[in-house]
């Protein structure tokens, strides 16, 4: 019998440290961090996408700064690029929910890992996607995160992995940063937002953290 109450009151233990991480996230994502300075200047378009979990931050590619650009694999038809920053191992090996593994999501909540940046070309806008009018300053600075947030060479090139995309659309690169379960793919999104001072969360794990204030 007390061994029985105490892996019970191991197991509630265990069971308090998802929800307490649940219940802060959703404490922290409904503080809204508003704009820096005032939004009368307001004249670009981005975008904000997610797939149900992940979220990515797409700018038109001619908003896109020319140093950002320059180091971009695209074509004359793409009109769009997203960002998306992750753990490799996840990015790599999961291409789909289906190809998920219990091994995949520990090490990339828990384990110190390698990070992506995952770069998909648009030729239009995404029906699902959501608007976020910005100012030129704002767009420079977010422009400024993204890229400072690749890993180069020491030449100063991105480093594209080869034949690791999805499809023909799309192309990881080698990105600063571990992931974690308080480092996220959305929280990177709501950083990057929070530093070129556009409103955001107080930090979000969640794609609908971010997603919420914009909507």
């Amino acid at each position: 019998m007390k061994i029985i109450k105490k892996a019970l009151k191991w197991f509630l233990y265990f069971l308090l440290i998802p929800i307490s991480y649940l219940l802060v996230s959703l404490l922290l994502a409904s503080i809204t961090i508003n704009r820096k300075s005032a939004t009368s200047g307001e004249e670009k378009s981005i975008y904000l996408s997610t797939n149900g979990v992940h979220l990515d931050v797409v700018i038109p590619k001619e908003n896109l700064d020319p140093l950002l650009l320059k180091e971009l694999k695209y074509t004359d038809t793409d009109q769009y690029v997203s960002f998306g920053w992750g753990d490799e191992n996840f990015y790599v090996n999961t291409p789909t929910w289906g190809d998920l593994t219990f091994s995949n999501a520990l090490r990339a909540l828990f384990l110190k890992s390698s990070t992506l940046l995952h770069v998909t070309r648009y030729s239009a806008v995404g029906t699902e996607w959501v608007e976020v009018k910005v100012s030129a300053p704002e767009l420079q600075k977010l422009n400024t995160y993204i890229h400072q947030t690749f890993t180069r060479t020491t030449n100063g090139s991105n480093i594209l992995l080869k034949n690791e995309g999805y499809s023909s659309l799309d192309d990881f690169y080698k990105s600063k940063g571990s992931y974690s379960c308080f480092s996220t793919c959305n929280s990177w999104v709501n950083v990057g937002f929070k530093e070129s001072g556009i409103k955001s969360c107080l930090w979000t794990p969640f794609d609908f953290g971010l997603l919420n204030k914009h909507k």
